[in-house]
């Protein structure tokens, strides 16, 4: 009898230990990244478009791969662009591209948290190649 009285001891203790999560205060966040139409794989596609369009690249030693860091702002669109890594005429570069970003048609959706459009970073690799290499002039 001594034995049922101490596992029944141990399972009301176990129990009293046991936590069940409740949400505080009855909100849930929710959130939701910026989108461009089609995905990430769209906004690449319609970006080089646009710099072979508008954007002379002999200009530059644009070989390998390029990160492209930007915010989209609440209203869907593409601000404070920044390259890396950085190559010669980096700022010139820089300008070449955020001329090509703006020329994109198609605004991007913006991120969502809390049912607010909220300003979010994007990160998108591009890679170049180019017959144009620095020699060091």
């Amino acid at each position: 009898m001594k034995k049922y009285i101490i596992i029944l001891f141990l399972l009301f203790s176990f129990l009293g230990y046991s936590q069940e999560s409740k949400p505080q205060n009855g909100s849930v966040t929710s959130s939701q990244n910026a989108e461009f139409p089609g995905g990430d794989a769209a906004f690449t596609q319609e970006f080089l478009k646009m710099i072979h369009a508008y954007i002379d690249l002999k200009k530059y030693a644009v070989n390998g791969q390029f990160v492209f860091v930007f915010d989209v702002n609440t209203n869907g669109k593409v601000e404070n662009l920044d390259v890396l890594p950085k190559v010669k005429n980096s700022e010139m570069f820089i300008d070449d591209m955020q001329f090509a970003i703006k020329r994109v048609k198609k605004k991007w959706k913006p991120a969502i948290k809390d049912g607010i459009p909220v300003v979010s970073k994007k990160i998108i690799k591009i890679n170049f190649t180019s017959d144009h290499f620095d020699h060091g002039d």
